[in-house]
This record gives structure tokens, sequence and C-alpha cells, in this order.
């Protein structure tokens, strides 16, 4: 009986103890503070964001600058590069011009002659000799016709021509004379070509 009483005061004295806020009561372990500790990292990451935002926009703002300052020197470019091709024409322009003008001053003085037909005639040929000169040293050259294989790269049929003395889609006439600077053509030759028709029948 004894043995239980003391069981019983001790068990009593435990559930008193508990009650009370003794030192096996949950209420008694001691509960951190950490909002001052959460406020101090956020004020420090919006800081640290901030600054990088700030940054973004100083690389912004300075690749827009670098990108107006290229545009306005390509556009400068652009127009230097037209201008001297503007100026570069009118000097090649002039070049050939200046070379013609001695042709046009003697047209004139034979327009103004009172020759005969033949020296007047005499006159015209030495103005076209003077004329294929300069052709010459322009590097423009008559297109081949007469006797040559027909070649419609070259030349242009204006028409045929029956002969039995020449070799049949040869150029029989120059109708006008076509022109190539160097190896561009200008302008195609005006030609009739032959029409062999032994050629053709065999």
């Amino acid at each position: 009986m004894r043995e239980k009483s003391a069981d019983l005061t001790t068990l009593e004295n435990e559930e008193n103890m508990a009650s009370d806020g003794g030192p096996e009561s949950a209420s008694a372990i001691p509960v951190a503070d950490t909002s001052e500790d959460e406020t101090a990292v956020g004020r420090a990451e919006s800081e640290q964001l901030k600054a990088e935002n700030e940054q973004l926009k100083k690389e912004r703002d300075g690749l827009v600058d670098r990108l107006a300052r290229l545009q306005a020197e390509f556009e400068n470019a652009r127009k230097r590069a037209e201008k001297e091709k503007a100026d570069f024409k009118d000097v090649a322009h002039g070049s050939v011009v200046e070379q013609f003008l001695p042709v046009l001053d003697n047209f004139e003085l034979a327009l103004k002659s009172t020759g005969s037909q033949e020296q007047l005639r005499a006159g015209v040929e030495l103005i076209v000799k003077q004329m294929e000169e300069i052709l010459r040293g322009l590097q423009v050259q008559p297109v081949s016709t007469v006797g040559e294989q027909f070649d419609p790269r070259h030349h242009e049929a204006m028409g045929s021509v029956e002969r039995e003395d020449m070799p049949d889609q040869h150029v029989a006439e120059e109708i006008r004379r076509g022109y190539r600077l160097r190896e561009k053509l200008l302008r195609p030759a005006l030609v009739r070509v032959v029409s062999n028709p032994k050629q053709t029948n065999e």
C-alpha cells in the first residue's frame, strides 16, 4: 500500500510540474525571432537587383548610342560612294565628249563649205576616219561582218541573199555596222545572210 501511494504521489507531482510550465513544458522551448534577418536579406537582394538593373540600362544606352553612330557613319559612307561614282561618271563622260568635239567642229565646217560634191565627200571621209581613230582609242571595235560565219551573238539578220560564190549561212552584206567595247557587245551588226542553193540542196 505504501508503494502504491508513493507512485501516485510521484505521478501527481509530475502532472503538476507540467501544468505549471515546468522544464518539460512545450511552451518553455525558446523560439528564435527571424523577422529582422529576413528583412535585412530582402533589402540586400533588392539593392543588388537595383544595381544590376542600372548596369544593364547603362549597357543598353551604350549599345543604342553605338548603333546610332554606326548607322550615321554608314549613311555618310554611302553618300560619299554615290558622289564619287557620280563624279567619276562625269569625268569619264567629259573625257569622251572632249574627244568628239573636234569631230563636231569638222562637221560644222563641212556644212559651211561651198566646195564641190567630191570635195565635200572627201571631207566627210576624213571626219569618219577621225571618229574611227577616237573609237579605237576608246577600245571600241567594229564587229566583223562580210565573209564571216553568221553569229547571232554579234549579228542580226535582216534577210537573206541567194549566192553561189559564198558559203551558206555567211554574211553577204552589212547594212549597219555593229560595235563592241573590248568583249562587250554595244550593238549587233545588221546584215544579210547568204543562202547558197548548191549547199542547201546537198
